[in-house]
């Protein structure tokens, strides 16, 4: 009797021993595919070349506005032109990624005039706005922000960094006054994208 009570006690532990071993080897699968979930979100660094075929030579501005535009660098120089100075691109974590001493730019609300949103009247003001990138990166501002806000004034299409053209696709879009400029730091700008919600 004492035997097969020493063996019954035995076949338990040893399948308790199993079961937190199967257990831990879950717990690192997941681990192991969170891991590779977050890995996927990490932006790879591009090559030049890889930089090149992203670049545009004009953006489109379509969607609900009553005349689509193509602009160009020559297009938005004769436009009214803002100089920034100082201007930094913080990351999510408030860190300074880069840094501008000088750069030219147009007023994203300007553009969004001369293509004059699609409005049935003074309060039809329902509308979103999307900066899309060759890569499909994306940044939105809500028309209240660009027309009812000071962001309005802070968000801009630019051409020019420190006298130069810019590098990475000729126009890029920013917002000077959000907390995290990076998120709505937009390389490679590809069009403006305006769109009624519904």
């Amino acid at each position: 009797m004492k035997t097969q009570n020493y063996i019954l006690i035995f076949f338990i532990a040893f399948s308790c021993t199993m079961c937190n071993s199967s257990k831990k080897e879950e717990k690192e699968t997941v681990s192991t595919e969170q891991n590779s979930k977050i890995k996927k979100h990490e932006h790879p660094v591009l090559t030049a070349e890889d930089s090149l075929k992203l670049v545009n030579h004009y953006i489109e501005v379509k969607g609900e506005v009553e005349f689509p535009l193509q602009l160009t660098v020559d297009s938005l120089k004769k436009m009214k032109v803002t100089t920034i100075d100082n201007f930094k691109i913080l990351g999510k974590n408030g860190e300074v990624k880069r840094e501008v001493k000088t750069c030219k730019g147009i007023l994203l609300k300007d553009i969004l005039e001369k293509a004059k949103i699609k409005q049935d009247d003074h309060k039809d003001r329902n509308f979103y706005i999307v900066e899309r990138a060759s890569d499909d990166y994306k940044a939105t501002f809500s028309w209240a922000e660009l027309f009812n806000n000071p962001t309005g004034d802070n968000a801009f299409i630019l051409f020019e960094e420190n006298g130069k053209p810019i590098k990475n696709g000729e126009m890029i879009a920013i917002c000077r006054n959000d907390f995290r400029t990076g998120p709505r730091h937009v390389y490679w700008l590809k069009s403006i994208e305006v769109y009624k919600a519904k």
